[in-house]
């Protein structure tokens, strides 16, 4: 975690103190639109594993402790639902 909150921190340089676990990241503009593809290389490097864009939504990124359960767990990652195509 704390590559991640270097990385925010190195974005957002008026930013003061710690970021609360809980924080919504997006809603306070810690990670935005033009930085969001660095945001998710980053945590494919810091975890290991390739994120599938397909497989996540916004909420993922939301907080630093939905970050840490989504993608940074050693339990695996939860599939999205799978459609049934005939």
């Amino acid at each position: 975690m704390e590559r991640i909150v270097a990385w925010i921190h190195e974005k957002n340089p008026g930013l003061d103190g710690p970021i609360g676990d809980d924080e919504d990241l997006i809603e306070a503009r810690l990670i935005d639109s033009l930085d969001f593809l660095e945001f998710v290389y980053l945590l494919e490097s810091v975890s290991g594993r390739e994120i599938d864009l397909q497989e996540v939504t916004i909420d993922d990124f939301g907080t630093l402790n939905r970050i840490k359960e989504r993608f940074l767990s050693t339990a695996p990652a939860p599939a999205a639902p799978q459609t049934a195509s005939r």
